[in-house]
């Protein structure tokens, strides 16, 4: 099983280990696009006010650009570490044994705009890139992984679970037995929407769950039964679709 995460935008600064070296990361099929994706941010962060243009931010907010021109040297930290926020506070890796970290380096996984998708322990820097940003010179970062992240993640084995938000979901489209799961508020009248904060606690909730199960399920049925199992409420809404409902 692999469940896919989400990015954060915020992310923790400093680190202990060694700087970015792509051989070190999952995936090794996405290391030309993240060489050129990494050296061209680089390359931008020379020029800050044409780095603060294309990422999208202010100029109260130079201190990302400073990352970016230090992505080969800066020190790194294991990519759940690296990524902070609702969803990864919820989803509380400090709490993890350390059987549940092994089993999260194989189970979890997390969309990035720089590095395509990182297992959860792989070392990554801090950074700045968002799923909507355009490099110069480069094009659109979904335009860049789009052709090769989906081939890449069609060949995962086993269960695959979707948890993306609708920006990193355009990254790669998915094989058709890939599990969905909306997470959902229902009102007094049954009613039921996505909350943005409900919606990433609850996704790092489920995370740590899938993670840490004891359990490997293979089918959607299996899924719905360790989800429910461990307290939360789910309901399956099609062959490869559930609903997590807040309480």
């Amino acid at each position: 099983m692999l469940v896919l995460l989400p990015p954060s935008e915020t992310k923790a600064d400093g680190g202990k280990g060694a700087p970015l070296n792509l051989d070190a990361l999952s995936f090794p099929e996405l290391n030309p696009v993240r060489a050129k994706l990494a050296d061209a941010l680089v390359e931008l962060a020379a020029d800050v006010p044409a780095s603060l243009a294309a990422l999208g931010i202010s100029a109260r907010q130079a201190d990302e650009v400073a990352r970016n021109a230090q992505l080969w040297t800066s020190p790194t930290m294991p990519a759940l570490r690296r990524y902070t926020g609702v969803l990864y506070d919820a989803l509380d890796l400090k709490s993890f044994t350390r059987a549940g970290l092994a089993k999260a380096q194989q189970r979890l996984a997390v969309t990035s705009s720089l590095f395509g998708v990182v297992a959860a322990t792989d070392p990554i820097p801090a950074y700045r890139l968002s799923g909507g940003n355009t490099v110069p010179a480069l094009g659109t970062v979904r335009g860049l992984w789009k052709p090769v992240l989906e081939p890449v993640l069609r060949d995962v084995e086993g269960l695959l679970v979707d948890l993306r938000s609708g920006t990193y979901a355009a990254f790669a489209k998915l094989r058709p037995d890939a599990v969905t799961v909306r997470v959902v508020t229902e009102d007094a009248n049954g009613n039921r929407t996505t909350v943005s904060h409900f919606n990433k606690a609850y996704k790092g909730r489920l995370a740590a769950v899938l993670a840490t199960s004891r359990s490997e399920p293979s089918t959607v049925d299996q899924l719905v039964r360790v989800i429910t199992k461990a307290g939360l409420t789910v309901e399956r809404t099609g062959d490869h679709a559930l609903e997590l409902l807040t309480d």
